[in-house]
């Protein structure tokens, strides 16, 4: 009768510690670069989405948040995800526009201005941004809005004349426009780099959420925030195709059960959000309130400007996208 062996033995259990391990790293690990600090409420979501589906699929698929710029800086990620280097990341859409026009269209000023507006934006371009992101490798799994933008100084401002040789932190080619339209001197910066930016002087204004301010503490550096409400950019989320073709059906299928549940959340809690951080802002010492008639129709003057050229730019399909969103 054979005796079954007691495996005790440092050699033995090390070799079943080993056996167990290469189980375990057959499970796949996707690390996730986001851009926005870990405390942001789009970093938060990030987070909770990836802890969500690696609970859900049991560990078959663990995904990793890495906020705050700390694996790849903002201008890295799309690029990163794109090319294989992370199998998924988080990008503002309109810092994309050298990419496609129509990564623009939620950052053209006063086209769409509320919560409700953005929705019915993002609904009618959706399934023309999905085939974008296809054609460059890309799968969306999620988008979550930044509250209403305003224009952050470090003086007064009353009118558009009052931008004329301001240093201007710009994130894409709209706000680079944007500036150029003022008469400001439009300089590129990341969001992990504006406390610096501001505190050095190399940027003097920006338009951005209160969301922005309130996480960089920029009421230490600026005095006044005009509430604008120019237009309401979207991050999205997005998986490279070759990762995501690796996951089983099931799988898959967890990832957009929880994409679409991070999406209603992210939503949701920008708009709860956007009261709140206009009051810090207030709190903090800043000088908040709404832009005056001239600076107003300055801006709208500016808006009819960039949305004729970006039109010109995006031709039939951003015509058809603005037509659609125009017609719910």
């Amino acid at each position: 009768m054979t005796k079954h062996l007691k495996i005790t033995t440092p050699i033995a259990i090390a070799a079943i510690t080993l056996s167990a391990s290469i189980t375990l790293a057959a499970d796949v690990k996707w690390d996730m670069p986001m851009a926005y600090s870990a405390s942001n409420y789009h970093s938060e979501n990030g987070t909770q989405f990836a802890k969500e589906v690696t609970e859900a699929s049991g560990g078959k698929l663990e995904i990793v948040a890495h906020p705050g710029g700390s694996l790849f800086k903002g201008g890295e990620i799309f690029r990163a995800v794109r090319t294989g280097q992370a199998p998924i990341g988080e990008r503002l859409i309109s810092a994309l526009g050298n990419e496609d026009p129509l990564f623009e269209i939620d950052s053209l000023p006063f086209l769409a201005t509320s919560f409700a507006e953005a929705r019915k934006l993002y609904d009618a371009t959706k399934p023309e941004l999905q085939k974008v992101l296809a054609s460059k490798g890309l799968t969306l799994l999620y988008t979550v809005p930044w509250p209403p933008q305003g224009l952050y100084a470090k003086k007064e401002v009353t009118s558009a004349a009052d931008m004329k040789g301001v240093t201007f932190r710009a994130y894409n080619a709209a706000t680079s426009r944007l500036a150029e339209l003022m008469g400001a001197v439009p300089t590129k910066i990341e969001a992990a780099e504006l406390s610096q930016a501001f505190a050095t002087g190399a940027v003097e204004s920006m338009i951005s959420s209160g969301s922005t301010g309130y996480d960089r503490k920029l009421w230490e550096h600026a005095s006044h925030w005009y509430n604008i409400q120019a237009w309401l950019p979207k991050n999205m989320v997005i998986v490279n195709n070759d990762s995501w073709a690796k996951l089983d059906e099931a799988t898959q299928k967890v990832v957009l059960e929880k994409a679409a549940a991070a999406e209603a959340r992210g939503w949701a809690k920008a708009e709860e959000l956007a009261n709140w951080y206009v009051e810090e802002l207030a709190k903090n010492g800043m000088k908040v309130g709404p832009a005056g008639d001239q600076l107003k129709a300055d801006f709208a003057n500016i808006g009819e400007t960039m949305t004729t050229e970006w039109l010109a730019k995006a031709g039939d399909t951003g015509k058809a996208a603005v037509d659609a969103y125009k017609a719910q």
